[in-house]
């Protein structure tokens, strides 16, 4: 996912994109454990969005406190 497509989000949709990408990261974590998983440039993918959807929560609490 982009930044500007998480920035058209409301804050409750960052909220649970955030919860379903740490989900789905502790499920490839798992699976890549136990040897199901070989794709493991899909945890970097999701390591990616979560720090994606966190900077954009950031911004937006930057110009909460500067308004």
């Amino acid at each position: 996912m982009k930044a500007h497509e998480l920035r058209d989000l409301t804050e409750g949709e960052l909220v649970t994109r955030l919860d379903e990408a740490y989900e789905e990261l502790m499920n490839l974590r798992f699976n890549v454990a136990i040897g199901q998983q070989r794709d493991t440039n899909r945890m970097a993918e999701i390591k990616r969005d979560i720090a994606r959807i966190k900077t954009v929560q950031r911004e937006r609490q930057l110009a909460a406190e500067m308004s």
